[in-house]
């Protein structure tokens, strides 16, 4: 989307999972609360990521700057585009969850934080992405292109690189 800051491809497998897990907290404190304003910090790091990569995302730039390099471990480079579409689908969440509390359906909020907050844990955690596996049927289906994206289907393009 932008050519100043562009998505990172490919991206640090760690620095998503940290983000992930920046958003199981911020999600779960959400879902339990009921604390609307929670949204605000969710909702705006999932546009800022999507439009931007880390580049204006508090949680992006923590987890790319701060805790990633700090961290001695084989770290994984995944495709970014992928990864984009992940944020796409968080952004997507978490804007219907901060809609439905303004439209005063809290109960109904909460379910849709604690989805997201199920997805976010499964990548955090497992490193298992509900939205890239999306990306690949999209892609299998040929709702995205296969040009989008070359390095999805070839395993063997995907490195490591130690922090």
């Amino acid at each position: 989307m932008s050519k100043r800051f562009p998505f990172p491809h490919p991206v640090n497998e760690t620095s998503a999972r940290l983000v992930a897990a920046g958003v199981v907290v911020m999600g779960t404190a959400y879902a339990v609360s009921g604390a609307g304003w929670i949204l605000i910090p969710l909702v705006y790091g999932f546009l800022a990521r999507v439009t931007t990569g880390p580049a204006f995302s508090p949680l992006g730039l923590l987890a790319t700057k701060v805790l990633t390099p700090r961290i001695k471990v084989q770290h994984r480079l995944v495709a970014g585009p992928p990864k984009r579409f992940a944020q796409f689908v968080g952004l997507i969440f978490s804007s219907t969850a901060a809609v439905l509390w303004y439209l005063e359906l809290g109960t109904a909020s909460r379910i849709v934080a604690a989805a997201l907050v199920g997805a976010a844990l499964l990548e955090s955690v497992f490193a298992v992405c509900l939205g890239c596996i999306m990306f690949g049927w999209l892609m299998k289906l040929g709702v995205i292109p296969q040009h989008v994206c070359e390095e999805c289907n070839n395993l063997q393009l995907r490195t490591s690189i130690k922090a």
